[in-house]
């Protein structure tokens, strides 16, 4: 044990007695750092010439036969039409909707996928597939290398998706990139809280609402997405510059 200033133990790995128990427990804890900055190099690696790039996200409980799928799909295949690659999570329902959307335009299809006990299986409309063991690296590689960011309905991990980008812009640790939440119904509770509950008692700024924008019609999330670099202070081209030298 170690004191601090304060008189308190504090246990440290090397003190520990049972020379057995130290090893094996340093051993397992550089492998499994050594497996989060694989994930980080590979995903570098394999996408940092992805430009431009828009990261769709939303449920993986969503089937086909829910009007959210065709209008993902719709989504999709309009940006890689339009030249952007399309990243989403490599799984099931929105995931899979964006992904295949993406796969039969003109731009690639990107799946990050996440190994999980249960829900995740990888779809199949993937041009270029990543493998996570670890839900940090792989956040990050859905932030660093997307010009955009579109939120279609889900739950605990979309919504993870969506404070976590817009914290990272909020505190300056990212770039300013587009925010656009599709199915204004859906969301309608939700940003009303926002504004009734962290507005009001001053824990987000009101300016940050402008983070958010609320489009359901495929065109004109596209067109969002241009008019926000077109008139903007850095271009698509120079945001894409920064995928390789933002970290978060």
């Amino acid at each position: 044990m170690e004191s601090n200033s304060n008189g308190k133990n504090v246990p440290r790995l090397r003190q520990v007695t049972d020379i057995e128990r130290a090893t094996s427990k340093k051993a397992r804890e550089s492998w499994h750092m050594f497996t989060i900055m694989a994930e980080f190099i590979e995903s570098t690696e394999r996408l940092s010439e992805l430009r431009p790039a828009v990261s769709i996200f939303g449920s993986a409980r969503i089937k086909e036969d829910n009007p959210y799928y065709p209008l993902c799909m719709n989504i999709a295949r309009r940006f890689s039409d339009a030249g952007f690659a399309v990243i989403s999570g490599g799984g099931p329902g929105l995931m899979e909707a964006a992904n295949k959307g993406a796969f039969e335009g003109k731009s690639p299809s990107v799946g990050l996928n996440i190994e999980l006990p249960h829900e995740q299986s990888n779809n199949k409309w993937q041009d270029i597939s990543l493998s996570f063991r670890h839900f940090f690296a792989r956040k990050v590689a859905f932030v660093r290398h997307a010009d955009a960011y579109i939120v279609l309905p889900g739950g605990f991990g979309t919504l993870d998706e969506l404070s976590e980008v817009l914290t990272l812009i909020q505190t300056g640790k990212s770039r300013h990139i587009p925010i656009i939440l599709v199915g204004g119904t859906f969301w309608a509770g939700l940003l009303d809280w926002f504004r009734g509950q962290l507005v009001t008692t001053g824990m987000i700024a009101e300016k940050d609402m402008d983070l958010l924008q609320v489009i359901d019609d495929p065109e004109q999330i596209v067109d969002a997405v241009f008019h926000f670099y077109d008139e903007g202070e850095t271009s698509l081209e120079e945001s894409s510059e920064h995928h390789t030298g933002s970290m978060l």
